[in-house]
């Protein structure tokens, strides 16, 4: 054999080795929730002085993602999140469930989530959030519900599981809404954890040291860095893999309080991809949907963005549109794009304006699955 002809059949076995993408073990999805880009862009005024600071504005791999529901221009959480751990644009209102769905009255399709998925193929699972963690964004990856509201019953869909044994680490808040809910709801939830020997803890300190699949929901003062170093120390053990979401609130209402957690969540984002091997583990952060929040031209670069603000809360009341020196927040949702952004196997694949249910085909590939 020709050596020509033996380096030729060399470069065609090895090709397909090096060509092949890699594939993700782990999926971390991190959700800014009304996170959209004014916001950042505020954020990294008010945390550095200076914009484009933030960690997650660093990231390679972009996208601009639009969040439109099927029903309306402007998606609430439940839509929002629905499409992007789904791959379906739904209704306003609905959780995992497609827009045939009568919102209130009558179930829709049934929508396989990312959390199913993973569940299905073994993958350990798990949902973190500092808001009710029957609320859209977390409920859209383990319930299916027509209506978002129904808190009661989102809850109880952690112990009917439709794949696997069903989502494994829930940490998140709302406490006394669920169980109120539950008991006007005729279900005592409290009693249906105990039952499946998934006691519902009100802090991460009741978590034993040998307990491997914990619910805890506290009422307030959620820790969500504690709660996603718990999450990834425990789904972490699962060979096969995990999917795991995060979730912190970044609505502006109040800008101190919603810039402050932009801020808090970007560093938390830095300290996870300290912990997990981005060699096999995807994140990918994004917002369900972007807010009312403008930076308007009024301090100069030496000036705290929220200059005025304390002052304006002394002599408006709450709910009322604020406007100071150097922002003015509305009080509602907006339908511009958000930034999606991603490192790990797959994120290449993260580029150009996107529809936000690409993001759920990007994770399914990264993980090496079709639907």
């Amino acid at each position: 054999m020709r050596r020509s002809t033996r380096l030729l059949i060399l470069i065609l076995l090895v090709l397909p080795l090096v060509a092949a993408p890699k594939r993700a073990k782990n999926v971390i999805i991190l959700i800014a929730d009304a996170g959209g880009i004014p916001t950042l862009n505020a954020a990294s005024w008010h945390g550095y002085g200076a914009p484009q600071k933030l960690y997650v504005q660093s990231w390679p791999y972009l996208a601009l993602s639009d969040t439109s529901p099927a029903d309306y221009t402007v998606t609430d959480s439940a839509a929002g999140m629905t499409a992007i751990v789904t791959g379906v644009k739904t209704l306003n209102g609905v959780l995992s469930m497609g827009p045939d769905t009568e919102r209130g009255k009558r179930d829709g399709t049934i929508l396989k989530t990312l959390l199913e998925y993973a569940e299905e193929r073994g993958l350990s699972t798990g949902v973190v959030s500092n808001m009710n963690i029957t609320d859209a964004t977390p409920g859209a990856c383990y319930a299916h519900a027509n209506i978002r509201s129904a808190s009661a019953q989102i809850f109880a869909q952690i112990f009917k599981p439709r794949f696997g044994d069903g989502v494994d680490v829930v940490l998140g808040a709302g406490r006394q809404s669920i169980l109120k809910a539950g008991s006007k709801a005729g279900l005592d939830l409290a009693a249906m954890a105990a039952d499946h020997k998934r006691p519902m803890h009100a802090s991460l300190s009741e978590v034993g040291t040998n307990e491997r699949r914990p619910i805890v929901v506290v009422d307030k003062d959620f820790d969500v860095p504690a709660a996603t170093r718990l999450a990834l120390q425990l789904l972490s053990q699962n060979k096969s893999g995990y999917f795991l979401m995060v979730e912190w609130d970044a609505h502006t209402t109040d800008p101190r309080r919603g810039l402050d957690a932009v801020v808090g969540f970007d560093k938390l984002i830095r300290e996870i991809v300290s912990r997990v091997n981005l060699k096999e583990t995807m994140l990918l952060f994004a917002a369900d949907h972007s807010f009312d929040l403008r930076t308007i031209g009024g301090i100069k670069r030496n000036e705290p963005l929220l200059k005025g603000l304390d002052e304006w809360k002394a002599t408006h009341k709450a709910g009322e549109e604020i406007q100071i020196p150097g922002l003015r927040v509305g009080r509602s949702h907006t339908g511009e794009e958000v930034l999606a952004t991603a490192q790990g196997p797959g994120a290449e694949r993260l580029r150009g304006f996107i529809p936000n249910t690409a993001l759920f085909d990007l994770v399914l590939r990264a993980y090496g699955w079709k639907r």
